[in-house]
């Protein structure tokens, strides 16, 4: 088996993994969910949240908590918790020199 098949079916798995715990974790909240690989589907929810995410008038990025807060043109928020997200929207610090 090649590496690149090897890292594929390693990624396949890490995602089949994660799909299914927060199936179970749903369950637990008696709250029905739906996960799909497949890439027709997967093609056709991107194309959703594209549309969703063009709805997207004002966002509010605050990596120290892990969130982002989306506002929409209807005035609705969408809250995104991610380890990620956050720090990929947020500018880095710039440090003007001191004068004197």
């Amino acid at each position: 088996m090649s590496d690149d098949t090897h890292t594929q079916d390693a990624a396949a798995a890490r995602v089949g993994e994660a799909t299914s715990r927060i199936l179970e974790l749903e369950a637990e909240l008696e709250a029905a969910g739906d996960a799909t690989t497949d890439q027709g589907d997967i093609a056709g929810l991107k194309q959703i949240l594209h549309d969703w995410v063009e709805s997207v008038t004002a966002v509010v990025a605050t990596p120290g908590v892990g969130r982002v807060v989306l506002i929409h043109r209807n005035g609705r928020e969408s809250r995104i918790a991610s380890p990620d997200l956050p720090m990929l929207l947020s500018k880095p610090a710039k440090f003007e020199p001191r004068e004197g």
